[in-house]
């Protein structure tokens, strides 16, 4: 039987923001409360995000119905678990048996990987150890996977979901509810170094250069990364590829540079390490690409973050030929594709999607990092770039700060106005829009 801390609620039924057809607007129901299944814990939902894809799939992305929202934190209430199952914990050497998994869950706070494989299949088993070459291949790309509140499973807004016992996270103690919602959209934006898509910098044994050897010589110098887009997504990958440039960079290379629309939106990401710069810098309508002179062709490795397609046109020019274009936006509105720029500049187009629950709980946990300082070489304060030439290392760099996603929270709602909330996240004055489901 399942393992619960208290009998299962005589409540049969709970509110749920569910679409009934792909494409329309969606509404607060009464839904059955759901059981899980052998293996499965049952989540009491107590807040959700609202995000991008979520009003994607309200214009029909993905052909989506059902119970809409895949960020969340929750309250493991009930655990189905055969008295049999030994289950091994990723996050340790021993083994959990049926106690080990009451214990460690039951009543605790989790969020959890929104992607739910068979289990059974190739991907699932690691058949072939894609996942030594390929990131997490089997976290992210079973066949027959379900997608919380994106393909075929119910999502997060609502008072109950269910989820595998090993897609959960626990949540760090002190951390506040409003602030653990934030771990899935931070977790797409770690999945960009969890993909090893950005060079920090190649010694002659080809390996990263880590502290204390690395220096300020390299056989491959550091990627210049530009990010395009300051919604939601892009300042999340701006916060994350910022404190990872200044977390992994030994000498005071260019540091990220984010592009984007809104004064208020980029001023968020002060302290995070990147640059801030207004996109209409970087654009020159005369120009064959769109993109100035100055910029056009320079970036090793460009994310486009617009959530347009027209963004894909400005991404293209500023990646320097055969660089790195890494998409993390989904977007259902269609337009013409040009593929001649990709062709002829031979990029390496990469998508980006699902990324480390672990790592993001840990960025939010995080204090604030000073970036370690390496002693430059050849030269005292002097350090050679890619095209051969020098310029001055700073021997002191200011520390980045700690991530604070509060400031990103526009507004909150009740879950019997998710609808509301749903014309909220919808403004493009809006950053982030919670739900609470449960007190």
């Amino acid at each position: 039987k399942p393992l619960s801390k208290k009998k299962r609620s005589t409540m049969a039924t709970m509110l749920a923001f569910s679409i009934q057809n792909p494409g329309d607007d969606g509404k607060v129901i009464s839904l059955p409360k759901p059981e899980p299944e052998p293996n499965f814990a049952l989540i009491k939902i107590l807040r959700a995000g609202v995000c991008n894809t979520d009003l994607e799939i309200l214009q029909g992305y993905m052909g989506f119905t059902g119970v809409l929202g895949h960020e969340f934190v929750g309250i493991v209430e009930e655990l189905n678990v055969p008295q049999n199952t030994i289950d091994s914990d990723a996050n340790s050497s021993r083994t959990l048996n049926v106690i080990d998994l009451y214990d460690k869950w039951l009543g605790k706070r989790v969020c959890g990987d929104i992607n739910v494989g068979c289990g059974d299949c190739g991907v699932c088993l690691n058949e072939h150890n894609r996942d030594a070459c390929c990131a997490k291949f089997s976290r992210n790309h079973c066949p027959n996977r379900t997608v919380l509140g994106i393909l075929n499973k119910n999502g997060t807004m609502a008072e109950y979901i269910t989820l595998p016992i090993t897609n959960l996270h626990l949540v760090p103690p002190g951390m506040s509810d409003e602030v653990a919602v934030f771990c899935e959209p931070l977790a797409a934006a770690c999945r960009i170094p969890e993909q090893g898509l950005v060079n920090y910098g190649y010694g002659a044994d080809g390996q990263n250069l880590q502290p204390p050897d690395r220096v300020a010589v390299y056989l491959r110098p550091p990627d210049r990364v530009a990010i395009l887009g300051d919604g939601k997504l892009g300042l999340m990958i701006a916060e994350v590829l910022g404190r990872e440039h200044a977390r992994r960079n030994p000498v005071a290379s260019p540091p990220p540079i984010l592009f984007g629309k809104h004064a208020h939106k980029l001023g968020l990401v002060e302290g995070s390490g990147v640059e801030r710069r207004f996109v209409s810098e970087c654009m020159d309508d005369t120009a064959f690409n769109g993109v100035s002179k100055e910029h056009a062709g320079k970036y090793d490795v460009v994310v486009d973050a617009t959530g347009s397609p027209a963004g894909l046109t400005i991404s293209s020019g500023l990646c320097r030929p055969m660089g790195t274009l890494v998409l993390k936006s989904t977007c259902a509105a269609g337009k013409e594709f040009n593929a001649a720029p990709f062709v002829i500049d031979e990029l390496r187009v990469v998508g980006s999607r699902c990324g480390p629950i672990d790592t993001a709980l840990e960025l939010l946990n995080l204090d604030a990092v000073t970036p370690p300082v390496a002693s430059p070489t050849p030269t005292p304060n002097q350090e050679t770039d890619r095209n051969g030439a020098s310029g001055p290392v700073s021997d002191e760099r200011e520390p980045i700060q700690p991530l604070r996603v509060e400031k990103y929270i526009t507004q909150t709602f009740p879950l019997s106005e998710a609808a509301d909330a749903i014309r909220c996240a919808a403004l493009k004055s809006t950053m982030k829009v919670q739900i609470i489901c449960s007190e």
